[in-house]
């Protein structure tokens, strides 16, 4: 079972009962969720011949069509339904909403129905967007908020927690299981995720979560963005992580618009390893690799391309328009990751990232503070190296040698600020504030734990396969302590009078303030190597350095607001 599987079954389930021809009305969440599972193709295929967005719809009457509403169910959304079944377009109204709705929204919609054109409502729990098999997101706008206490903006804070779970519920209930729940101690945003989502499932809705129960429960732990706050600032070397890093990915669709001349049908391109055989077999590739097997896809074309240059019978000629549907989507394809491969390699040249990558590597991944501090340096002054590259590189230094090193952190932060007018120092000191050494739980270095110090050694003994993608995310030694039995009770509490006793078959890992694409891989490929323990990763955003650094801005600024009250 993957993540993709039921979404892509409630989708189904909504559109194949209803025969003719249909309008397919979202929301802009609900956009994210069918996108990313459901192509144009898809939706053709199941008579849906127009998708409109509940806020931007035409006023003209389409009585000829069935309207499918999928939506989440807010009280805005609510309001928008009313609204529009007091004046129907439609010959039939289907209702479905994305989680759990309460009576009274369903009041409001049986008495708004008085040309009784409503056929049907239901709930179809896929309130969560399932960019690959086992990784999913929630799109939340506002995402700085957990870092921050509760009383700095108290509404904000209550509707981050809500959002995050309505979607842990949803993907609970669409994988039918109810878990135990543990989080981690350090958040306070953790902590109210967990407690409300084990009221949700153990108390409000309890109904409604009774699954046949297996022997061990599966488990829902939720952890904090601050407590590995060096993957999200690493740049990346591995295919899909790579792309969000350097172009950005939303929803599993790239935008090349700003790449130089990109023809009009590729400027935003899908990258989904549901719908593209290349990709899914080359996401978790490192670059090197990815250069050479791009290349041996553009020589199987150019030698498929030349085999139908040479067309000299009506046969042939018949072969070729038989197989041109097949042949222009390979094109698509070829130039698509081309195109991709190019620009990436382009901005690794400009920004001089090979050189800035390793001393960022160093700094994730070994000890010496000596060499670390004189190549950080070297980098700062190097004029090559970009204003937001020296940033990261100076943030991945005061989070490994806060401690050890302040004098030499000082000088550090008055480079930055003499040599990059628009980030000043303060920013470095406010990650530490948020996710410094006292903040932290995880062994984020390998150094406070025997066994992890030994591993370490033994790695740097071995020598390193590849020297841009040695590091390794802390989720991976987080998910190898829940397999282990590891994970301590005390910095990471079971909600209410629940607890394990063996290894979880189901593991969902919510982090708040966002996943990475390399922590993804590690999970997809942790579950493809070992059988036992599936996990799932989910998180409030999919970041990239350029939305962590983003956040912890918006962050500062609040905090600075209200500290000057």
């Amino acid at each position: 079972m993957t993540l993709i599987r039921p979404v892509r079954d409630y989708i189904d389930r909504m559109l194949q009962d209803i025969t003719g021809m249909k309008v397919l009305i979202l929301d802009s969440h609900t956009v994210s969720i069918v996108s990313v599972v459901y192509s144009q193709s898809d939706l053709l295929r199941k008579e849906v011949f127009l998708v409109e967005t509940v806020d931007n719809m035409s006023k003209e009457s389409m009585a000829h069509l069935k309207a499918v509403y999928f939506l989440r169910p807010t009280s805005e959304n609510i309001q928008k339904l009313r609204r529009q079944l007091a004046t129907p377009r439609f010959a039939e109204y289907h209702l479905f909403f994305s989680n759990i709705l309460k009576i009274p929204q369903i009041q409001v919609l049986a008495d708004s129905d008085d040309q009784e054109v409503v056929q049907q409502i239901q709930e179809f729990y896929a309130d969560f967007c399932a960019v690959d098999p086992y990784h999913f997101t929630l799109n939340m706008h506002m995402n700085h908020i957990y870092m921050l206490a509760a009383v700095a903006d108290p509404p904000s804070s209550q509707s981050f927690c809500d959002r995050a779970v309505d979607g842990i519920a949803a993907v609970f209930l669409s994988l039918k299981r109810r878990p135990v729940i543990r989080y981690q101690r350090t958040s306070e945003m953790a902590k109210r995720i967990a407690q409300e989502s084990a009221k949700l499932m153990y108390e409000q809705e309890s109904g409604l979560f009774d699954f046949r129960r297996t022997e061990i429960s599966p488990l829902l732990l939720v952890i904090d963005r601050r407590d590995d706050p060096v993957t999200p600032l690493l740049n990346q070397w591995t295919y899909q992580a790579m792309v969000h890093e350097l172009i950005g990915i939303q929803d599993n669709k790239v935008d090349l618009r700003d790449i130089g001349k990109v023809p009009k049908d590729q400027q935003e391109v899908v990258l989904s390893s549901e719908q593209d055989d290349f990709f899914k077999a080359n996401m978790f590739e490192n670059f090197g690799d990815l250069g050479m097997n791009i290349k041996r896809m553009v020589d199987e074309f150019q030698q498929i391309a030349k085999s139908n240059q040479n067309i000299q019978t009506i046969e042939d000629m018949a072969k070729f328009v038989n197989n041109y549907p097949e042949y222009r989507k390979m094109h698509g394809n070829v130039s698509k990751h081309v195109t991709m491969v190019t620009e990436m390699s382009r901005i690794v040249e400009e920004r001089k990232l090979m050189l800035v990558s390793q001393t960022e590597q160093e700094l994730a991944c070994n000890s010496g503070q000596v060499a670390a501090f004189e190549a950080v340096t070297n980098l700062l002054n190097n004029e090559s190296v970009s204003d937001v590259d020296r940033l990261r590189l100076v943030m991945l230094y005061a989070l490994r040698y806060e401690k050890e090193s302040p004098v030499q952190l000082m000088q550090l932060f008055n480079k930055l600020a003499s040599r990059s007018a628009k980030y000043k120092s303060g920013l470095v000191q406010f990650l530490l504030k948020q996710a410094g050494v006292d903040k932290r739980i995880g062994d984020l270095y390998g150094n406070r734990d025997l066994l992890n110090i030994a591993r370490n050694m033994a790695r740097g003994l071995k020598g390193v396969e590849n020297v841009y993608t040695q590091h390794q995310p802390l989720l991976f030694q987080t998910m190898e302590g829940i397999v282990k039995g590891r994970l301590r009770d005390v910095d990471y509490p079971f909600v209410g009078n629940h607890f394990q006793q063996g290894r979880p078959q189901d593991v969902v890992i919510f982090i708040v303030g966002g996943t990475t694409y390399e922590e993804a891989r590690s999970v997809a490929l942790y579950n493809a190597t070992n059988s036992g323990t599936r996990f799932f990763l989910g998180g409030s955003v999919v970041l990239n350095s350029k939305r962590f650094l983003h956040d912890l801005e918006e962050a500062q600024k609040i905090s600075r607001s209200s500290s000057a009250v």
